[in-house]
């Protein structure tokens, strides 16, 4: 049976508009909603993440003054490259810790909401 809110037309040109604006609606339906949940998600995810590197940045930093201003008596002459080291040990761990906890499925549960 045919629907009786949409008129029955024979020809092939107001046929083919028809499908068209109904493929259009569909393609809207089912992607805005998910997109506009995927870029508040990335949204949020952008300004932590720009704020987290400011303090990591900081953290670090300071820890090398600390390093180079405690350990002046320790780390000196071909040892003053310690203090970097260590900080560059830290930004990798911070950097592998970050990595372990990045997700694929915290995409889809986003899109969803």
């Amino acid at each position: 049976m045919l629907s009786q809110d949409r008129p029955v037309s024979s020809n092939p040109a107001t046929q083919i508009a028809s499908t068209v604006e109904l493929v259009k609606s569909y393609a809207r339906q089912e992607t805005l909603g998910h997109l506009k949940g995927v870029g508040r998600w990335v949204g949020y995810g952008i300004v932590g993440s720009v704020a987290l590197s400011i303090g990591i940045v900081l953290l670090v930093v300071g820890l090398l003054r600390l390093l180079q201003d405690v350990g002046a008596d320790t780390f000196y002459g071909v040892w003053s490259i310690v203090p970097y080291l260590i900080a560059l040990a830290v930004c990798a761990l911070v950097v592998a810790l970050a990595l372990s906890r990045v997700q694929a499925t915290d995409v889809h549960r986003a899109s969803r909401r």
